[in-house]
């Protein structure tokens, strides 16, 4: 009995491993089967498909044509006009001119850099940790690659998010000349506030602090104008 069952197990065993072996020799011989048609041409420009069933040509757009469907955006329009009229109040009150070098810290995409532009001045340069070509180039706010006194206006509307205020503080300062203006927008904050941000720009002196709207948010301005030694 015991050796029949034996067999029996044996018999079981060897056609259990003979049809393992059928089917992963199957598989292996078998070429796996997608939604994109075996003729269809191949394209190394094309992104790799998100699924098989994914071959839906995907078309690279050069980066002016790129550019071109933000910069007609609804969106980048307007925020492009509230920028323009923050800053015609400094053209009014002749803290801009068209020919002053102007630095936009944490510029972002660029919504400033081009609303300065449009507005004639022919020297702005915009900075970010991550570019956005050609308004926005890439550098690191704590430590801005230009020599000192090279601006005579710098401007940045996200310094309290910046990882360490004093220090892009002192490299806004540093790089804008002994005569020059630091414009610093924050959410809308009171006296006390405005104090404390003051107080990061050692070598300059509070000029001026208003409330106002910019992109639809309530802000303050604050304007600082560097110390002559």
């Amino acid at each position: 009995m015991e050796k029949q069952i034996k067999k029996f197990q044996n018999e079981v065993s060897f056609v259990s491993i003979t049809i393992a072996t059928l089917i992963i020799t199957f598989l292996f011989l078998q070429s796996p089967k997608t939604c994109i048609p075996p003729s269809a041409l191949q394209k190394p420009h094309l992104r790799f498909p998100n699924s098989t069933c994914d071959s839906t040509p995907r078309h690279y757009l050069p980066l002016s044509k790129k550019n071109a469907r933000l910069w007609s955006s609804k969106s980048w329009m307007t925020q492009v006009s509230s920028f323009t009229q923050f800053f015609t109040q400094l053209y009014q009150n002749g803290l801009l001119k068209n020919h002053s070098k102007v630095l936009c810290v944490s510029a972002g995409a660029g919504h400033d850099v081009m609303a300065l532009s449009k507005m004639g001045l022919k020297n702005v340069i915009g900075v970010e940790l991550i570019e956005s070509l050609p308004l926005v180039s890439r550098a690191n706010p704590h430590n801005l690659p230009f020599f000192d006194g090279a601006f005579d206006v710098a401007f940045t509307g996200h310094l309290m998010a910046a990882l360490y205020p004093l220090r892009n503080a002192e490299e806004m300062e540093r790089t804008v000349r002994n005569g020059g203006v630091c414009v610093v927008v924050v959410d809308e904050c009171g006296e006390e506030e405005v104090k404390e941000i003051v107080r990061l720009f050692r070598r300059s002196q509070l000029l001026s602090f208003s409330d106002g709207t910019l992109n639809g948010r309530r802000v303050t301005r604050i304007i600082m104008r560097k110390k002559s030694f």
